[in-house]
């Protein structure tokens, strides 16, 4: 079965053509090491205009693994607490992407909260919109495509316990991104202060002090909970550090500064 892309002509571009361009206008010029292997990232899932930079930048930065298992952020509600997608191929204009079926099928079995559906993923954009990015960057790898809607802390533990368990049994090296954006719709210093205080609950690995923050700052952060499946998931692996590659905000596509969205690209490696 074939995940069709739904927002292309939406969130990026629909001509092929048209979308390779963006992408590359978004690395012109930009002077990208990329010395270091991604563990783990958190990127925004935006239309492009507003954080595809961030993205594209946060992805050229690193090496990441030829599979790469992705977090969605649900915002529709619909199917799976934790639905991972049991389509084969995704489509989007720059061609198609397979699932891994074997790290798939072993995160369905040994996992206790993801299970198969394609319901959280038919309408939901936050893994889509990561795709053509991947393709024109990464080139070749495949996927572990799953929606995350909000659990408690202790259900994100041993969500990321058991990925980790399971990744750690793959012959294949993992790359895990998170999908989320930040502050929504607040004057654009309120967003950065909020934004600054996730930022770094999510660089120190810290998915309580994260959550706390939230919840005490009113932070709309609409991903924490594909972030803390991740953050749990990569702290079992051997990390060195985390970092902010790059942080923005709609105005600063749209000069409009009232009210703002928050992008930020975040690399553990």
């Amino acid at each position: 079965m074939i995940r069709e892309s739904v927002f292309a002509g939406q969130f990026y571009p629909k001509d092929k053509n048209l979308l390779i361009k963006q992408i590359e206008s978004f690395l012109k010029g930009k002077n990208l090491k990329c010395e270091h292997k991604a563990k783990g990232l958190v990127l925004p899932h935006a239309g492009y205009l507003y954080s595809g930079e961030v993205a594209a930048i946060t992805i050229a930065s690193f090496k990441l693994a030829d599979i790469i298992v992705i977090l969605g952020t649900n915002h529709t509600g619909w199917g799976k607490r934790a639905s991972l997608s049991t389509a084969d191929i995704w489509s989007t204009p720059l061609g198609k992407v397979k699932v891994n079926q074997e790290l798939s099928s072993k995160i369905l079995e040994k996992t206790t909260y993801i299970e198969g559906d394609n319901q959280a993923h038919r309408l939901e954009h936050s893994i889509e919109v990561q795709l053509p990015l991947l393709q024109y960057i990464k080139k070749d790898f495949e996927i572990v495509p799953i929606v995350v809607s909000p659990f408690d802390i202790n259900s994100y533990i041993k969500i990321g316990k058991e990925l980790a368990e399971v990744i750690k049994s793959s012959t294949h090296e993992v790359t895990i991104i998170a999908s989320s954006d930040l502050t929504h719709y607040e004057p654009q210093e309120i967003a950065k202060k909020k934004d600054q205080v996730a930022i770094e609950s999510i660089i120190e690995l810290n998915t309580k002090k994260l959550l706390d923050n939230l919840k005490k700052m009113h932070i709309s952060m609409c991903g924490y909970a594909p972030t803390s499946v991740m953050i749990e998931t990569v702290k079992n692996f051997s990390i060195q550090r985390a970092e902010l590659v790059k942080y923005q905000t709609s105005g600063d596509t749209t000069g409009d500064y009232s009210q703002v969205v928050g992008y930020a690209g975040i690399a553990i490696y």
